[in-house]
């Protein structure tokens, strides 16, 4: 490395996507536009055929673009600092439009100056070089693509932010770098990055769709166990697209979580625009498996994936629905293993499922309201509730909780249970058992000590364990 020609008095000229910051901001910006102004999506062909830049100013105009919810590069930014402290000019040179890269350089407050797409002019490769060296003569180029290989060839001082290994090696063979800026993280394995962003360890809810078929104890009928085996499959897959289109909108807001700016996406560690591919490909696996199963449990499944995208463009923010509609969302998993298992529905089951699981889904808010208020924070990012409204909520969850019992209760009475328990009274045993679960999941979130998904926690619990396993020993001896 060339230390003193890195470090002179040229221009710093910085590159903005996948360099300054770590993501490309066009695509954060379209994603901006689908959760802001989703229609406008349709305009996107209109515009492309006016040119790139000129797509990139009608999207730029359209969203609300806040430059703190980028993710950095961080290393390089330390150093820009230490440049900038030692006198030196830092221009921000994008082929982004200029209101992006306006606000970014705004926010940092060390650039002089700004390079930019305008609406007319794409402002990278060629047009970039012959910008830079018309405007400052000598100058030194931080850049981390193919696209800027001619912006390097007329700089004084080369640099690369480089995001993985394979392409620092290859744009070596053409440019001779006189610094890299690697990226700390990025030798983490991309399977279990994919494993993290499609959220498998949350598979496990949708066993729920075995319910209908194990209380109607035909868990043995080997036809209906494989068609309900490759429907959790099914709603699996979907369920991962959907997880995927959530990260992919909430990046500002998980960027800001204390834990939700770990994940995948918000962290940069995956490219967002595989996420954006990503979802398709499983949602078409997942409907393929579906209709190739059941046609009405495709409908059934179909249901839920629209129920989930207006939770996660609507719903989600919006007081009380989002607890309601988690909880319908649930309940759509046992209707649809009922369904798919062509076994009779207890509108029982479908009862204590509402209640437990709006109990749940208020949980899992409270928890995030309470982790909030410890952290002073008093309204919830993209979310509908403020810190006052724990108290609420905490009564609204357990009585919902409590209700479900009540529920179980009623159905221990009922001829419905006789015909299936032999030994029904046994089944009373499961009102202390959740008395007792459900309370200790109130207590422990009341504490602040409830950091994961409810049903998440329930595996990783062992009190929680051991109050399944019982559980199911009773079922069991009252089938005898």
């Amino acid at each position: 490395m060339n230390e003193t020609i890195v470090t002179s008095g040229s221009v710093l000229c910085v590159d903005l996507d996948g360099t300054f910051s770590r993501t490309d901001t066009l695509t954060e910006a379209v994603l901006l536009l689908l959760k802001q102004r989703p229609w406008a999506l349709f305009l996107l062909p209109l515009w492309l055929l006016r040119g790139k830049a000129h797509c990139k100013a009608e999207i730029a105009r359209r969203i609300s673009f806040d430059p703190a919810a980028l993710a950095y590069n961080e290393d390089l930014v330390g150093w820009l600092r230490d440049e900038y402290a030692s006198g030196r000019k830092i221009v921000l040179a994008s082929g982004a439009d200029r209101r992006i890269v306006e606000a970014i350089a705004a926010h940092h407050g060390f650039f002089a100056d700004v390079i930019a797409s305008d609406g007319v002019v794409n402002m990278t490769g060629k047009a970039k070089a012959a910008i830079l060296k018309d405007r400052f003569g000598n100058y030194a180029y931080v850049g981390n693509a193919p696209v800027d290989i001619p912006v390097w060839a007329g700089a004084e001082a080369s640099m690369l932010a480089a995001h993985s290994d394979a392409v620092e090696r290859a744009l070596s063979k053409h440019v001779n770098f006189d610094r890299v800026f690697r990226r700390e993280g990025e030798s983490r394995s991309r399977i279990r990055l994919w494993l993290k962003a499609l959220r498998i360890h949350q598979w496990v809810k949708n066993s729920l769709l075995f319910a209908p078929l194990i209380l109607s104890h035909q868990i043995f009928n080997e036809a209906k166990l494989v068609a309900v085996g490759l429907g959790f499959l099914a709603f699996s897959l979907c369920a991962s697209s959907v997880y995927l289109l959530n990260d992919l909108l909430d990046l500002g807001a998980d960027r800001r979580h204390p834990t939700k700016r770990l994940r995948p996406f918000a962290d940069a560690a995956l490219p967002l625009e595989q996420g954006i591919v990503a979802i398709p490909l499983l949602l078409a696996a997942s409907f393929s498996l579906a209709v190739y199963v059941d046609l009405p449990f495709a409908a059934v499944l179909g249901v839920y994936y629209l129920v989930t995208v207006a939770y996660s463009f609507d719903l989600k923010r919006r007081a009380l629905l989002d607890v309601f509609t988690l909880a319908a969302l649930y309940s759509l998993r046992i209707i649809a293993g009922a369904v798919v298992a062509h076994v009779a529905l207890s509108p029982w089951l479908v009862g204590v499922s509402i209640f437990l699981f709006l109990s749940l889904g208020v949980v899992k808010r409270v928890a995030e309201i309470e982790s909030g208020r410890r952290r002073g924070v008093t309204l919830l990012q993209g979310r509908g509730y403020r810190s006052e409204d724990l108290f609420i909520l905490q009564m609204l969850g357990v009585a919902a909780g409590y209700a479900s019992i009540v529920v179980l209760a009623l159905y221990v009475s009922a001829p419905e249970s006789r015909a299936l328990y032999p030994h029904h009274q046994l089944l009373w045993l499961f009102a202390p058992l959740m008395l007792y679960w459900i309370s200790r999941i109130w207590l422990l979130t009341h504490r602040g000590e409830m950091h994961d998904d409810p049903i998440v926690f329930a595996l990783k619990d062992r009190t929680s364990r051991v109050i399944g396993a019982v559980a199911v020993a009773i079922i069991v001896a009252a089938s005898l």
